[in-house]
């Protein structure tokens, strides 16, 4: 079984495993969070992170998503992908994070494919189904129709 390892910035890491442990309260111990504070130092993070990843069955692989590419979490999780069994995976949300859990049975790289397509397909346009706080006007206003006799 693969573990998945976010790194975001606080409090998305924990937010995130929050929601995942919602929908699947039985995978605790395959999502790791790592929550990078605005004071933490790049070096503090690596170290955290390292951390984390050193606790974790050298068997397993690691699939890390972080929030933002460019970012300090982003920036010290490409640090650790550089270890076979671990890939990276930048832009998480929810659904992403989901399908990770979904198919953490499979092999690393099925899994980090399958929590992509997640992440992309949870993003589309909602269109609202009905008008929200605006009256109706009756069918049988008269107004509308005043310049008519």
């Amino acid at each position: 079984m693969n573990t998945i390892l976010l790194i975001a910035h606080a409090p998305l890491a924990s937010a995130l495993r929050a929601g995942a442990l919602h929908v699947f309260p039985d995978a605790g111990d395959a999502v790791r969070a790592l929550d990078v504070l605005p004071a933490d130092t790049p070096e503090q993070t690596l170290a955290m992170a390292q951390g984390l990843l050193a606790a974790l069955p050298a068997e397993q692989g690691v699939l890390v998503l972080t929030d933002v590419f460019g970012a300090t979490p982003c920036n010290v999780a490409q640090r650790l992908a550089g270890g076979a069994g671990v890939r990276l995976l930048a832009g998480a949300n929810l659904p992403m994070l989901l399908r990770a859990v979904g198919y953490r049975h499979e092999p690393l790289e099925s899994m980090a494919q399958k929590a992509l397509a997640g992440g992309t397909q949870g993003i589309m346009p909602v269109a609202a189904t009905a008008p929200q706080n605006q009256s109706r006007r009756a069918t049988n206003d008269q107004e509308r129709d005043h310049h008519q006799q």
